[in-house]
Order: C-alpha cells, then structure tokens, then sequence
C-alpha cells in the first residue's frame, strides 16, 4: 500500500462511500488476495491495539468515518471467537450479522459493535461504532495448531455517533417550556375576582367596593344603570318599611345600617348565581 502519498493524488472533489458489497468486493477481497486495491486510501492497522479515539490520526482518509483493514486473534488458542479487547475496553457485538450479496452470490458478512470503556460486564458503553466485513470464504486454509491468528484480514469502518439533532430537540423543548410558565399577576383586584364567591346574597355584593357599579353584574347594558339602581334600591327599603310597620319584620341593622329581613323571600337576601 502506498500510503498517504497516493491519498494526495486523489482528484480534487474526491469523496468515498463505498457500498457493502463495493467494500467486500472490491477493497477486502483484493486485500486478501494480494491484488491492488481501486483506490489506496485504506491502510494496514491493528486496531485492537488502540482505542477508537487514537484511530483517527492513524487512517489515510475520512473526517467523519475511517476504514482499516486490520487482522484478527483468537481469544482462546483452540476456540474461534476473536478478541476484541483493546487499552482501555473491549468491542461488543450488537444485533445480528448481515450477510452481503453481489448479485446472487453470497460474498462476506456484516458484524456492528459498540466500543465499552472498561472490563466486561461492568463496561461503559461509549458512542463509538464498528462495522466489521469479512469474506465468506470457502477456501480458507486452516491454522496451524497453536497459531492465535483466526483472519489476516478483516475490513472494519469506525464512526462516532453524533447526537447534534437530539442536542437541539432537547433545548429547543426547554426554551418552549420556559415560555409556558404562567407568572402570578400582582394585580389586587384580579386577585379578589379569582377568590369571588360563586353564591352571594345581595347585600353582600354591596359591601364589595371594588365590583364597581351593582348593575354592571346585573345586566350587560350599562346605559341609565345607576337610575336603575337606586329605583331599585329605594323601593327594597321602602317595601322593608312598611312591612317593619305592619309587624312583619323585626329591623336589624348592620355596621353599615343596612336592613337584613328574616324571611325567605326578602329582596337583599335573594342568592345571585353569577
């Protein structure tokens, strides 16, 4: 492989996002076989000597993704799981392979992992991801006994979640909410409204100074209300009177000196459902 040199030779404007099946046909397989690949920008490094962040720095192309090819060991010398510890975790598979077609043909497989800093079981999952492609080989010679080596190529595309669009829902959902909060008012007489009474009688309404003009919350037409008013106010009295003159009424006066009747049926005791 050339290295870096050839990735300067690329035309300007150069982008690579190869497809699976581009990747297994055209990179992995030309890799294990010994034949040039279409372009050199994918170099040669262990990857499980390093953790995924010393990655970047070590690839020949990418800003956002990077591309290795990178052998693989076994865990145990006469087992065929591989070992994915590196300096300071491990690689844990998740979900299920994938199987890659060219065509008809079935040409390689498809793993995803997710790095954990730390020691299994207790690690802690990290954002970095791996795609890992291998060949589907019928070919392949077996080991020699003793030999840790259980691929000497495997083709592996690494990449750091991005959370930028969650990032941005989540702050956009707080300023909203910071918006919504009701500040209590500092008026005093909306504050008397709200703790108004549904039920009072009509000497009550009177006593309420700040309700303004008793026939405001009588009748919606506020033209000659406070004739109205006191047309209806004088005959009450009047009607309270005579009715004290006849026997029918013993007077209470109020702090106020208002007259409060003791039957049922008197005007200033009638409820008003407001």
């Amino acid at each position: 492989m050339q290295g870096k040199a050839s990735y300067n030779q690329l035309p300007p404007g150069f982008r690579f996002h190869p497809t699976d099946e581009e990747l297994i046909v055209h990179y992995l397989r030309n890799q294990a076989t010994s034949r040039p690949c279409p372009a050199s920008i994918i170099p040669e490094v262990d990857i499980y000597k390093f953790d995924p962040w010393q990655l970047p720095e070590k690839a020949e192309f990418g800003e956002n993704e990077w591309y290795f090819f990178t052998p693989r060991d076994r865990k145990y010398p006469n087992g065929v799981r591989p070992n994915r510890a590196t300096v300071s975790g491990y690689w844990k598979a998740t979900g299920t392979d994938k199987a890659i077609h060219s065509g008809s043909k079935y040409v390689g497989v498809k793993k995803a992992l997710v790095f954990y800093k730390g020691r299994p079981p207790k690690g802690a999952k990290t954002d970095w991801i791996m795609h890992e492609y291998r060949l589907n080989d019928p070919r392949k010679q077996a080991r020699q006994n003793g030999s840790m080596r259980l691929d000497d190529w495997v083709l592996c595309r690494i990449y750091k979640k991005r959370h930028t669009v969650r990032q941005l829902e989540e702050k956009t959902e707080n300023t909203v909410d910071a918006h919504m909060d009701v500040t209590p008012t500092n008026d005093a007489s909306e504050l008397q409204m709200m703790k108004f009474e549904r039920t009072c009688s009509l000497s009550h309404l009177l006593e309420l100074e700040y309700l303004g003009s008793i026939s405001e919350l009588l009748s919606g037409d506020t033209y000659n209300s406070n004739l109205d008013f006191q047309n209806l106010m004088n005959n009450a009295r009047t009607d309270q009177v005579e009715k004290i003159q006849l026997g029918q009424m013993s007077p209470q006066h109020t702090d106020r000196g208002k007259f409060q009747g003791n039957q049922q049926g008197s005007t200033l005791n009638q409820p008003l459902y407001l």
